[in-house]
């Protein structure tokens, strides 16, 4: 008998109950973060699989769920994988985190909607001068590594 697959509906429960009472880095609930970039993938034209995998991108990085969670969950391989590659492993660089995301078929799609969230010139707004700056940087170093093109500036920023 073929075991059961988790639905999308069952992964994004899953995902907002594990982050529950986790805030991103402006205070907000970071569930809000994870459901951005999940409609990011689907509006880029994701898989449900590459959905799935944008509602856990964050679990294992963050603590929320562990590998032992993930190796043991009823989830198709390519999820696992994605979520793996995804996955910044604790002093790893920059560049090597990359290169694993550029290998894992479907993980760049999802990254740039992570990307696009993450550097959204109205949630950065919201944090203090140092901090912006500094995942600025990141996100624009993260994007050359990746290939990405930067995305247009806002005008929110000329405001």
């Amino acid at each position: 008998m073929p075991s059961r697959t988790l639905s999308l509906p069952d992964v994004e429960a899953i995902a907002r109950a594990a982050h529950e009472g986790q805030t991103d880095k402006a205070g907000r609930p970071y569930a809000e973060h994870l459901a951005a970039v999940a409609e990011g993938v689907r509006m880029r034209g994701g898989s449900d699989d590459q959905i799935k995998a944008a509602w856990l991108h964050d679990a294992i990085e963050d603590d929320a769920l562990s590998v032992e969670w993930l190796d043991s969950a009823e989830l198709a391989y390519s999820v696992k994988a994605l979520v793996l590659a995804l996955t910044k492993r604790p002093g790893e660089e920059l560049a090597s985190y990359a290169q694993r995301v550029l290998a894992t078929e479907g993980a760049l799609l999802i990254k740039e909607s992570d990307l696009a969230h993450n550097a959204d010139p109205a949630r950065l707004a919201l944090l203090d001068e140092p901090t912006r700056t500094r995942l600025e940087v990141k996100y624009r170093e993260v994007r050359r590594l990746l290939g990405l093109a930067e995305p247009p500036q806002s005008d929110a920023r000329l405001a």
